[in-house]
């Protein structure tokens, strides 16, 4: 199996992604020479990706159960590290599999914006859920009442990937972290 991205640089750029690297650096290779994509490329290619094939994503298995069951206990804000342009993209993309909650689109660490959104919704609880160590330590540094879920839906980028050090859990499948997740609301 191949993900959304890796498929379209294999199809439309005859790049490899080696999805067990720690980070894009050095993950991303030219097929025609094994040559690295240097890093100022990558975010073009992102770019590109998200603005003609994020229709390509599909839903994680158990995540529209996850969600549904969550949605009757609290508000659910999809927060997604895209830049703006991309918001009406991302939401399309997320309603084609049913997942409707609102989405908000922010650029770097998340800590600050889950902190805007605890003040605003001013929840007895908050769960972050995300893939990415940093965006754990953020959230600790300016939310710290909240707890952090690390999970990584992909088996097979999730074994080469360390706990993140500022989640209070690591669970990778949305069936298995939901009674996690619904016992924080309690």
């Amino acid at each position: 199996m191949v993900t959304p991205f890796g498929a379209w640089l294999d199809e439309a750029h005859a790049i490899d992604f080696a999805m067990e690297r720690p980070d894009f650096s050095g993950a991303l290779t030219r097929r025609a020479d094994s040559s690295p994509v240097e890093e100022e490329h990558i975010g073009p290619l992102l770019d590109a990706f998200f603005t003609t094939e994020m229709h390509r994503q599909t839903l994680v298995p158990h995540a529209a159960r996850a969600l549904a069951t969550i949605a009757e206990l609290a508000d659910i804000v999809v927060l997604t590290n895209l830049t703006d342009q991309f918001h009406a993209g991302r939401v399309a993309q997320l309603e084609a599999v049913g997942i409707r909650h609102r989405v908000q689109c922010n650029q770097g660490g998340k800590g600050q914006p889950v902190a805007d959104l605890v003040a605003e919704y001013r929840p007895s609880a908050t769960v972050f859920v995300d893939d990415l160590p940093h965006h754990h330590a953020s959230v600790a540094r300016h939310a710290p009442e909240v707890w952090r879920l690390h999970m990584i839906a992909e088996p097979r980028l999730a074994r080469h990937r360390a706990p993140a050090a500022d989640a209070h859990a690591r669970i990778d499948d949305w069936a298995e972290a939901l009674p996690w997740i619904v016992a924080r609301f309690a």
